[in-house]
């Protein structure tokens, strides 16, 4: 059971994951030694399942995000299991989803240009088997940023 202060944990973890058990007691009012056994039963716990680096997309020469909501031509174990391994093979595919409703699939994409996205489109998924329909969403612009989940 969490309580209150881990909670409060997990929210500042959630803003800074690189902030020193330090920094943390002095934000939550408590010793480092009590903030890391804390932090380090969430992670046995499982609430904290990893840390990650965030990285500028654009920088990294990335200027094209993309949703991909694909449609599958046939409901079979081995359509899903073919079209999720071919998903999650392609480094441009960040997130990939299963959808109710019109689409079966929903992927975040990434890729340095509209023609490296259509190519992902056009060579990649359309001519999988298993894939009735795709159809794309670009991003023109991210107006909130990935935050983290809410808790507390």
């Amino acid at each position: 059971m969490l309580d209150s202060t881990d909670l409060r944990l997990l929210s500042a973890l959630q803003e800074n994951a690189t902030a020193t058990a330090q920094e943390l007691s002095e934000r939550l009012n408590m010793s480092a030694s009590q903030i890391g056994r804390r932090r380090q039963r969430l992670e046995s716990e499982g609430y904290i399942i990893g840390y990650h680096a965030v990285l500028n997309a654009a920088k990294l020469g990335l200027s094209v995000q993309a949703f991909v909501q694909v449609s599958m031509s046939g409901h079979t174990p081995t359509n899903a299991r073919e079209f999720q391994r071919l998903a999650q093979d392609r480094p441009e595919v960040v997130s990939l989803w299963t959808l109710t409703g019109e689409a079966d699939y929903m992927l975040r994409v990434y890729c340095p240009s509209l023609a490296a996205l259509n190519t992902l489109v056009h060579d990649v998924f359309l001519p999988h088997e298993a894939v009735a329909r795709v159809q794309t969403k670009i991003v023109m612009e991210q107006l909130k940023k990935d935050a983290g989940l809410p808790v507390g």
